[in-house]
């Protein structure tokens, strides 16, 4: 099945202008429309800056719009979360109210309930907030290269040929792909415990090993395991967190697409799926549901699942691929996930509890019509992580959580899905890399830490007119904390405020006065003070 988004067909088409089409030449550039993207660009426009947002897929809105539902925002001081992110949800909130439908949750009230909406009504927001603001967003262009004077950067390039100019530069893509192109340096994997003193870096198994042989007769890796060879705990290594898509899945029959059974679809793929199933009949169905109005479900792999929706290490080349090499990951993540749906849904070696749950689900037929019902965007949960002018670790999560020169709060526990299963010598296997979220004494978030301006800036050497607030400096096990959508969107509302200053003040991105800087933030309805936790 074609899919709209494939791309390497994206690359190569010419880009659509939504607004503004008449000149390459901007203010503030933005590359990836992923939310903290358009946190940035509408944030910028609100200090009066021409500002265009370049976008790779043919979305906006990155995972709010392409299945990630409720934006993960109960894990975390929502009291903390002020500006673009309160008005987003407040939108939502009124979308719903105008269609007469409860939710579940007031936006005022800042509790920990799930914030849920459907995809959407989340890209509905996006795009009324981009034209309101008078932004231009450009989508379906790759950026390929950057042209640089010295330690700033020109112009940028894409796929397509095209070329856009601008003052101050804004990475907000999940992969980091524009900060590599400008030259900077950038880190793609996991630590050693050693390295920075991190109890929770490198290899590390939580997880308990699963007694099921996962090798056939001849010893070869049955599907959908990694590797024969356990990594050293606490070993660093290239391995990243699992990638999945998060699915928009309707129990109304009125409002379903049925799961089809893929192409070069093999039940014996999924033998150790029935295997585990069948040994253990009382377990749930390996994917989280998550409840959405309208009778749908955001359906998510689960971090606690021993087999779930997540095709666990087999993207740990994405994040420095190049497009082609990237389509093909993309593809075994759908072929697995389209084959997993149609297992779950079909195989009658699987319990009857199972069998039953997923007979009532298909596809939401109103969500993603331009990509025939399946996810557009998928979850890039870790790309490249820049090597800033401050290096987030551990201990700047849950230890030395104040600092100097704070552009936000985050307070999403520390949270990394497996990064490999490895098939054990003894038999059986294992699930390695996760991290389970822990939350603080009283409250159901992580701890509260400050997130420096130093953090979204290059080094000063490498690049004086870039800001990344998505592949931002930070350790795995730091990112592991900060990479949600509500902690990015802060950090992109408060880099697009800082590139209209160095734009005003003619200055380097790391060079700006940052008792200026916070001024600004908090005239946006940032938050930068830390919130009071109940006593320990």
């Amino acid at each position: 099945m074609k899919v709209a988004r494939n791309i390497l067909t994206i690359i190569l088409l010419f880009a659509t202008t939504i607004i503004k089409a008449d000149t390459n030449d901007y203010e503030i550039i933005v590359y990836g429309a992923t939310p903290s993207g358009i946190a940035a660009a509408v944030a910028a426009a609100r200090e009066g800056k021409k500002v265009v947002i370049i976008e790779p897929l043919n979305i906006v809105g990155g995972m709010m719009s392409g299945g990630l539902s409720f934006s993960d925002s109960n894990q975390t001081a929502r009291e903390s979360l002020g500006g673009i992110f309160e008005e987003i949800h407040l939108r939502i909130e009124k979308i719903y109210k105008n269609k007469g439908i409860k939710l579940p949750y007031d936006v005022s009230v800042k509790d920990n309930r799930k914030w849920m909406y459907e995809p959407h009504v989340a890209e509905q927001v996006f795009l009324d907030m981009l034209r309101e603001e008078g932004v231009s967003y450009i989508l379906n262009e790759t950026i390929k290269s950057a042209k640089k004077k010295d330690s700033k950067i020109e112009s940028i390039k894409m796929y397509s040929g095209r070329k856009f100019t601008a003052k101050v530069f804004i990475d907000a893509s999940y992969e980091g792909d524009l900060l590599d192109a400008a030259g900077v340096s950038y880190v793609v994997g996991r630590e050693a415990r050693s390295e920075f003193n991190e109890s929770l870096g490198g290899a590390r198994y939580p997880k308990d090993k699963v007694n099921l042989k996962a090798t056939d007769s001849k010893g070869k890796l049955l599907p959908f395991m990694n590797s024969k060879n356990l990594s050293p705990e606490g070993s660093g290594d290239k391995r990243i967190m699992t990638y999945s898509y998060r699915l928009c899945l309707s129990s109304d029959p009125e409002n379903q697409v049925p799961f089809t059974k893929p192409v070069n679809y093999n039940p014996e793929d999924f033998k150790i799926f029935k295997d585990y199933y069948k040994a253990n009949p009382t377990v749930r169905t390996p994917i989280d549901f998550y409840p959405l109005p309208n009778k749908k479900f955001d359906g998510n792999n689960g971090i606690s699942l021993q087999l779930s929706s997540g095709l666990v290490g087999e993207n740990y080349k994405y994040p420095e691929a190049k497009p082609k090499e990237r389509q093909k990951i993309w593809d075994a993540h759908r072929n697995f996930t389209e084959g997993l749906l149609y297992f779950l849904q079909t195989d009658k070696s699987l319990p009857e509890a199972i069998q039953k749950q997923m007979a009532t689900l298909g596809y939401a037929k109103d969500e993603f019509a331009n990509s025939n019902h399946f996810p557009p965007v998928l979850y890039v949960r870790e790309g490249r992580r820049m090597k800033g002018a401050y290096f987030l670790t551990q201990k700047d999560i849950l230890e030395t959580v104040e600092k100097n020169d704070p552009i936000g709060i985050s307070s999403f526990p520390i949270d990394s899905h497996d990064c490999q299963r490895i098939a054990t010598a003894d038999g059986g296997f294992i699930n390695e890399g996760t991290i389970f979220p822990a939350h603080v004494k009283g409250r159901y978030i992580g701890q509260p830490h400050q997130i420096p301006y130093r953090a979204i800036t290059p080094k000063i050497d490498e690049c004086t007119n870039l800001l990344v607030p998505v592949s931002l400096s930070a350790s795995h096990v730091a990112f592991s904390s900060i990479r949600v959508e509500p902690t990015w969107i802060v950090l992109g509302q408060s880099a697009g405020i800082a590139a209209s200053m160095a734009i005003e003040e003619n200055k380097a991105v790391q060079s700006l006065d940052y008792s200026n800087l916070a001024k600004r933030l908090k005239a946006q309805k940032q938050v930068l003070e830390l919130p009071t936790l109940p006593k320990q």
